[in-house]
C-alpha cells in the first residue's frame, strides 16, 4: 500500500507539471490570439481556473455544514499563494509587477481580506473581546449577507476587468500564434492534468503521512492547506521559468482575490459561516503578509530574490506557529 501511495503521489506531481506547461502556453497563445495582456489572461483564466481545487473543497463543506473548512482553506490557501508561491518565483527570478497590479489588484485583495476581517471576528478582537478565548471558540458569523456583497464585490471587479482590457488591448505578437480552438483546447486539458494531479498529489501525501505518524490536525494544518494551491504554485512557477511574469503574479493576486471573494461568498450563501478565534488570527495574519507583499512589490517595481527568501522564511514561521497553537 505505501508502494501505492507513493505512485500516487509521483503520477499526481507529473499531471502537475504537465498540465501547468500546457495551460500556460494556452493562455498566453490566447491572449496574443485576441490581443489581450497576458496580465488580464493570469487574473482571470489562470487564476480562476487553478482555484478550482478551492472552489471543491469549500461549496462541498459548505454543502455539508462544515463550513469553517471554507474559511480556513480560502485563508490558508491565500498565505500560501502570497509568501510561498510568490517567494519561490521570486528566488527562481526576480518578478517584475506591473503598475495595474500595484495600483488597482493588490489594494483590492487587501481590502477584502480587511473587509473578511472585520466582518467577521476583526471587531471582536479589536476591541480584545476574544483574547482570552481558546482558539477553538466563536468569535463571529460571516452571515448571507456578507457573502452577497462578497459575490457582488466579485462580479463588478471582473466586469471591470473586461472592461479596462478591452479599453487598453496589448499589442499585438508578431510571433508564431496557434489556432484560437487549439489554445481552448491545451486550457482546459491543462486543467484537467492540474486539478486531477492536485487531488492524486493530496491524496497520496496523506496516505504516506499516515505510514509516518502524523496525526490528523498536522496533515491538514499542512498538506491540504498546501495541496489545494498546489495548481497556483506549479503553474506559477512554470510561468516564471517561461518567463511569463506577468501570468505568475497575475494567477496569485487573482486567485486571491477569486478565493476571497467567489469562493467565501458563495459559502456564506449557502450556509453562514461561524469563525472561530484561530481563524480570526489567521485573517490578521493574512492582512499583515498581503500588506509586506504589497511593500515588498513598491521596491524597484519587482520582487527580489533576497525578498523572496524573506517570504519563504515568514511562511515557515506562520506554519511553526499553526502547529505549535
Amino acid at each position: 500500500m505505501f508502494i501505492l501511495n507513493l505512485i500516487i503521489l509521483s503520477a499526481g506531481f507529473l499531471a502537475l507539471v504537465k498540465g501547468a506547461e500546457l495551460f500556460v502556453d494556452g493562455s498566453s497563445d490566447l491572449a496574443k490570439n485576441f490581443r489581450v495582456p497576458a496580465l488580464l489572461i493570469g487574473l482571470t483564466i489562470v487564476a480562476l481556473g487553478t482555484s478550482a481545487p478551492e472552489l471543491a473543497v469549500s461549496t462541498s463543506a459548505a454543502l455539508q455544514g462544515s463550513n469553517e473548512i471554507a474559511l480556513s482553506n480560502v485563508v490558508g490557501s491565500n498565505i500560501f499563494n502570497l509568501l510561498f508561491i510568490l517567494g519561490v518565483c521570486a528566488v527562481i527570478c526576480p518578478v517584475p509587477v506591473d503598475s495595474p497590479i500595484v495600483k488597482r489588484d493588490f489594494p483590492i485583495a487587501i481590502i477584502s481580506t480587511i473587509f473578511v476581517l472585520l466582518a467577521t471576528g476583526g471587531t471582536a478582537l479589536l476591541g480584545g473581546e476574544i483574547l482570552g478565548f481558546g482558539m477553538e471558540e466563536t468569535a463571529g458569523i460571516m452571515n448571507r449577507f456578507t457573502g452577497a456583497i462578497l459575490m457582488a464585490a466579485f462580479f463588478g471587479y471582473i466586469g471591470y476587468l473586461i472592461y479596462d482590457g478591452k479599453k487598453n488591448p496589448g499589442q499585438e505578437e508578431e510571433s508564431h500564434k496557434e489556432p484560437v480552438w487549439k489554445c481552448i483546447l491545451l486550457i482546459v486539458f491543462g486543467l484537467v492534468l492540474i486539478v486531477g494531479g492536485g487531488q492524486a498529489v493530496v491524496y497520496g501525501a496523506k496516505e504516506t503521512a499516515r505510514a509516518f505518524g502524523m496525526t490528523e490536525t498536522l496533515i491538514g494544518l499542512t498538506i491540504v492547506a498546501a495541496g489545494t494551491s498546489l495548481p497556483e504554485l506549479v503553474a506559477s512557477v512554470v510561468a516564471a521559468r517561461k518567463g511569463q511574469t506577468e501570468l505568475a503574479v497575475g494567477n496569485v493576486i487573482g486567485s486571491n482575490i477569486f478565493n476571497l471573494m467567489f469562493i467565501l461568498g458563495i459559502s456564506a450563501m449557502i450556509d453562514p459561516i461561524a469563525v472561530n478565534v484561530a481563524s480570526v488570527y489567521d485573517l490578521v495574519i493574512l492582512t499583515f503578509v498581503s500588506i509586506l507583499t504589497f511593500l515588498f512589490s513598491l521596491t524597484s517595481e519587482k520582487i527580489g530574490r533576497l525578498e523572496g527568501g524573506i517570504m519563504i522564511a515568514v511562511y515557515g514561521a506562520d506554519m511553526i506557529f499553526a502547529i505549535l497553537r
